[in-house]
């Protein structure tokens, strides 16, 4: 074909050096994919340490009023989410460096980021001043993961522009991912699982739904006798939750290193951030994906926020929630290749309606059977194999959006970060109001710190928050999903599109060279 426009033979080797080059830089090591994948894990670790642990935190170890962690939890949530379009803004419009233009700020927000999340952990001496700093530490370490996860995020549009490459690297990422979530359930888990926090007991025939809002005045009136771990109290448990803040901090600053280190230096080009919020948001694919994944994701972040006050209150596991917790991290992370080989042979609309809605069955059962230990397992290894599907799904189709966005705007560049930052902001504030509004209703039902049993209507909110409130919510999702344009048809076109734009853009650079030469 070279030859055929006139090349000569320096130009026919050149255009084959391009066409040659671009084929070897397409495809990903597994080296590559690896160091890409565990930039992932401190997001998922932090996370998932504090989605599932920081509401019993600050109500019994803590000791916070309901109402009060309620809006640390709100107020963290939706600050964390308005700060994702403004990082994204500021990403976008930063300057290029030997590093690219991603990889500082991953590299600059991680020292800070551990700190903060170290101190939220960190009970204050002064009791008037706990709301205050346990706000402005998680204000303060959701911005700074934010400075991380945004530019990490919007390294996939880059690290290839094959989708096959890059739904390879995603599932490397998200099975790594999933199995940060199991790293923050184990060590958060098993380290304070072994110092529970102390409970008190109420004598029988207490009036406990009335007087659930004050009973953290009995706290100081607390005896050894009532203490139901022996020899654990709650200094010890407080100290446990520091120590494994500390080992998850490690572990955040290791993989920023070797996602530092170890990632391709990727360039793109600038764009107005104001146009492309218009052109993103007018883009109707990724509007209707981000509505579907808004409402399932806001179901999977219910019952992961109240799932441990559910285990030990309702199902009565005080001293067995942490390996629950662990069993369905590990389901699904055994399961993430499982939904990455189904996605790529039926198609990933068939497999987002099948995963998403396969966990429903276990959501009913875990409420409708009476508590047992072996059963709980047993449908919370079944429930995992959905979260997977949950995990790996909006990661997967996101790109598919972007490449759908190249095709219709083939001259628009720079533009995905605001992609991933808008994707992620819908989610958080979603899950500010979802944990905001959880919390909330344990207070209006009469939630009472440290104690060892609950009143009734607090059991009924919890089943509610973890079984009826997220299945609706999945409904919604699923519904709203049917009018999502991509299938696996458009997919392809659109593949075959993108790959004819990048051919084109290699003639003509080596048009350009040709020319050059002949001058």
């Amino acid at each position: 074909t070279a030859k055929g426009r006139g090349f000569t033979a320096e130009g026919v080797n050149t255009y084959a050096l391009n066409t040659f080059l671009f084929r070897i830089f397409e495809t990903l090591s597994i080296c590559n994919k690896l160091c890409y994948a565990v930039g992932g894990a401190p997001y998922q670790i932090t996370g998932c340490a504090l989605g599932f642990f920081l509401q019993i935190y600050l109500l019994d170890v803590a000791q916070l009023d309901p109402f009060y962690a309620s809006i640390i939890l709100f107020v963290g949530r939706a600050w964390d989410a308005v700060t994702d379009p403004i990082i994204g803004f500021m990403v976008s419009r930063s300057p290029w460096t030997r590093f690219g233009r991603m990889l500082p700020w991953i590299l600059f927000s991680t020292p800070l980021a551990v700190v903060s999340y170290f101190l939220i952990w960190y009970v204050p001496v002064i009791e008037n001043g706990k709301v205050i700093w346990y706000l402005v530490f998680y204000c303060l370490f959701q911005t700074l993961q934010t400075c991380f996860h945004v530019p990490y995020s919007a390294l996939t549009m880059f690290i290839s522009e094959d989708q096959k490459e890059r739904d390879s690297a995603t599932a490397y990422r998200m099975t790594v991912e999933v199995l940060g979530t199991v790293i923050g359930t184990a060590v958060q888990g098993q380290i304070v699982g072994m110092a529970n926090p102390p409970c008190i007991p109420v004598a029988p025939g207490n009036n406990v739904t009335t007087e659930g809002l004050n009973f953290s005045l009995l706290l100081g009136q607390e005896v050894n006798t009532t203490v139901i771990s022996p020899g654990i109290t709650l200094d010890q448990t407080k100290t446990a939750y520091m120590i494994a803040s500390g080992a998850i901090c490690s572990i955040y600053v290791l993989c920023a290193v070797v996602l530092f280190f170890g990632s391709s230096r990727p360039r793109s080009e600038l764009m107005s951030f104001w146009q492309g919020i218009g052109l993103v948001m007018g883009h109707g694919p990724y509007v209707r994906l981000v509505m579907g994944f808004l409402f399932t994701s806001l179901a999977f972040m219910l019952l992961e926020g109240n799932f441990a006050l559910f285990c030990c209150y309702t199902l009565g596991f005080r001293n067995d929630f942490q390996n629950i917790l662990l069993v369905i991290m590990l389901a699904a992370m055994l399961t993430i290749p499982f939904w990455q080989w189904f996605l790529t042979k039926f198609g990933k609309k068939n497999a987002v309606y099948i995963g998403t809605s396969s966990v429903i069955p276990f959501m009913i059962l875990v409420v409708c059977v009476k508590s047992n230990l072996i059963i709980t397992y047993m449908v919370s290894f079944a429930a995992g194999v959905g979260v997977a599907a949950a995990f790996l799904l909006p990661w997967s189709m996101l790109p598919d959006v972007v490449d759908d966005f190249q095709v219709q705007n083939p001259d628009s560049r720079g533009h995905e970060a605001i992609f991933y930052s808008f994707y992620v902001f819908f989610t958080k504030f979603a899950s500010g109001i979802s944990l905001g509004i959880s919390t909330l209703s344990l207070d209006f039902a009469g939630y009472m710190t440290r104690g060892c049993t609950q009143p009734e209507n607090v059991d009924i909110t919890l089943k509610v928050l973890v079984s009826a409130a997220p299945i609706g919510l999945i409904l919604i999702g699923l519904v709203l999903f049917r009018s999502y344009p991509i299938d696996e048809e458009r997919r392809q076109c659109n593949r075959k599109l993108l790959q004819e734009q990048r051919e084109n853009e290699v003639d003509s650079e080596t048009d350009s060279t040709e020319l050059t030469n002949m001058v």
